[in-house]
């Protein structure tokens, strides 16, 4: 017997992709995979119904969907690499990448090592204060 999770519901990461079908959850975890790679000191967690990796506060954030594996790098990670970006969907905070092409690896990478450059400035001046 399986149970389906309604996303807001999952407890782990895991748990989330274990909930789609397996083409969508192949692009999932080859995504995980890409940020523990981009980022290997942040932590994972489920913030806002989907998965986060976190490192001085929130780090990036992505999601299944049946079209597309959402992205989440918050606002300044999308205009930092805008022009790469800009073949994608998206929007201020998000990028789509279509689960029928190759999810852009070094991209995504890159993107990632800037939101940790990011988050641990903002620490470092938090411990100034």
């Amino acid at each position: 017997m399986s149970t389906t999770i309604k996303r807001g519901q999952t407890t782990s990461v895991d748990e989330y992709i274990a909930g789609f079908p397996e083409d969508i959850r192949k692009k999932l975890e080859e995504m995980r995979s890409i940020l523990k790679k981009a980022a290997p000191g942040a932590g994972e967690t489920i913030n806002y119904g989907v998965p986060t990796l976190t490192l001085g506060g929130n780090l990036v954030h992505f999601g299944g969907f049946k079209n597309h594996i959402g992205f989440y790098p918050a606002p300044s990670g999308i205009e930092a690499f805008k022009k790469e970006l800009s073949v994608y969907e998206g929007a201020k905070g998000s990028i789509k990448f279509p689960v029928d092409k190759p999810l852009p690896g070094s991209l995504i990478t890159k993107i990632v090592k800037f939101r940790v450059k990011e988050n641990l400035e903002k620490a470092k001046q938090k411990s100034k204060k």
